[in-house]
């Protein structure tokens, strides 16, 4: 049995139809379908009902599924065991927040590609949510705090941030010094999110308000420089226009609660070697920063 066809097959089964898989995968339409017909007549069964929507799998198709994704994985994982040690080839598609990817993750990424010259890394960066089944990710990484999902995640490192604001908006409306006074202020939010603090040991979650919201936090760090409000954004974004006096912190005293980097991958009894290489890397980059809670963060 053609392993490729089992992949193009687990494809247009995710993907939802021959198109949408095509362009994952980078072929023809024509050479997705051709492999698919061949793969159901040897298996001497219909897999996918196409339809003018696209694709729906068969009950015949639905059992299979799940084989073949675990036959491919295994097979793939083979074939990485006979390369030279360490050697990784094929394709990684990896899904990275727009708001840290570009200049916290990519280093990494393009440090993994020069060790492997065989692999091809295509990066996604958005800070929208990614489905990574459904958009064909082998992996994400997510910065925050993670909701309860079907995902398997590994923590990569602590994120760690802060409320601010400009020099402007604080003379202008004030530096707020207790939690009540935040509900009196603008808030620059990505939506309707809850904000949390750290009261000592205890976690205080308000809702605060504000007129300007984004979903990407340099739009909202910004938007604080601007003196359009308060925003709670991470370090990472921020620490080198504390240091201009840019922005000010604000509710030094009560800081919101740590964070987390996270590699999330779609669930699967095997986790591919590149993603174990990548999970590493982001790791190590974590490991050589400073441990101490003030500076245990996002590199600058």
């Amino acid at each position: 049995m053609d392993i490729e066809a089992l992949r193009i097959f687990v494809e247009v089964a995710d993907a939802g139809g021959v198109s949408p898989a095509a362009r994952r995968l980078n072929l023809s339409k024509s050479i997705v379908s051709r492999r698919l017909v061949r793969l159901e007549e040897e298996l001497g069964v219909q897999l996918v009902a196409r339809t003018t929507r696209g694709a729906a799998l068969t009950e015949a198709g639905e059992t299979f599924r799940d084989h073949a994704a675990r036959a491919f994985a295994e097979i793939d994982e083979a074939r990485e065991t006979m390369l030279p040690a360490g050697d990784l080839h094929g394709r990684l598609r990896v899904a990275a927040p727009l708001s840290f990817g570009p200049t916290h993750f990519a280093p990494v990424l393009a440090q993994m590609a020069l060790l492997h010259p065989r692999l091809h890394i295509h990066t996604c960066y958005t800070d929208r949510f990614v489905d990574l089944i459904a958009e064909g990710f082998d992996c994400g990484i997510r910065v925050g705090t993670l909701e309860d999902s079907y995902l398997i995640a590994k923590r990569i490192g602590p994120i760690f941030g802060k409320c601010v604001a400009s020099p402007s908006y604080i003379n202008a409306r004030g530096s707020p010094e207790t939690l009540d006074d935040l509900l009196s202020h603008e808030a620059l939010m990505q939506g309707t999110e809850p904000w949390q603090f750290m009261d000592g040991d205890k976690v205080i979650t308000l809702r605060p308000n504000g007129r300007f919201k984004a979903d990407n936090g340099v739009a909202l760090v910004d938007a604080a420089i601007a003196g359009l409000g308060i925003a709670r954004v991470p370090d990472g974004l921020i620490n080198h226009h504390i240091a201009s006096g840019a922005l000010v912190p604000v509710l030094t005293r009560f800081p919101p609660p740590p964070a987390g980097v996270y590699v999330v991958r779609p669930p699967s009894p095997f986790r591919s070697r590149k993603i174990r290489v990548l999970t590493d890397m982001l790791i190590a980059s974590f490991d050589h920063m400073p441990k101490d809670a003030d500076s245990a963060r996002l590199p600058e």
